[in-house]
């Protein structure tokens, strides 16, 4: 069963709701990247009048989780994914429509191969990135996921 973005949409809805209900929504997934999409509403804004650094948290983290979730997925193994450690930069207010995107696909694939081979936990740094409507970033997040194979019991 290959993700796509009606799946991951359903299950943001029913396993992440807060997500869901602040607009957070996938809008393009393939083998090497994932693209998703927030608008700045009233539910999800900060007392500037612009999107909560949170939500903006959660949308670009789902960009480069959906493609681990992928991946795995793809593999055929139990394995466990984790962040471990997440960094952000914001450079301009975020208004409007908002799309992250992650072009970190490869290095996933990389990373499972490896604990696949080895065994041995991995760990691999991902970048989304912020766009407004205009082109214009806004922020910049770094995840450090983790993806270990699970061990038979």
């Amino acid at each position: 069963m290959k993700l796509n973005p009606s799946k991951l949409n359903s299950f943001l809805m029913l396993k992440l709701p807060s997500a869901w209900l602040c607009g957070v929504r996938v809008k393009h997934i393939d083998e090497t990247e994932c693209a998703v999409g927030v608008t700045h509403r009233w539910i999800n804004q900060n007392p500037f009048n612009s999107m909560y650094f949170a939500v903006q948290a959660m949308a670009a983290e789902l960009s480069t989780g959906a493609l681990v979730m992928g991946k795995i997925q793809d593999s055929g193994k139990k394995i466990s994914m984790l962040v471990a450690q997440n960094k952000s930069v914001f450079s301009k207010k975020a208004t409007g429509k908002i799309r992250f995107t992650c072009h970190d696909g490869q290095k996933v694939k990389e990373a499972i191969e490896r604990t696949i081979a080895t065994g041995e936990g991995q760990t691999m740094w991902m970048k989304a990135i912020g766009l407004n409507e205009e082109g214009v970033e806004v922020s910049v997040f770094e995840f450090e996921w983790t993806v270990k194979l699970k061990q038979r019991k």
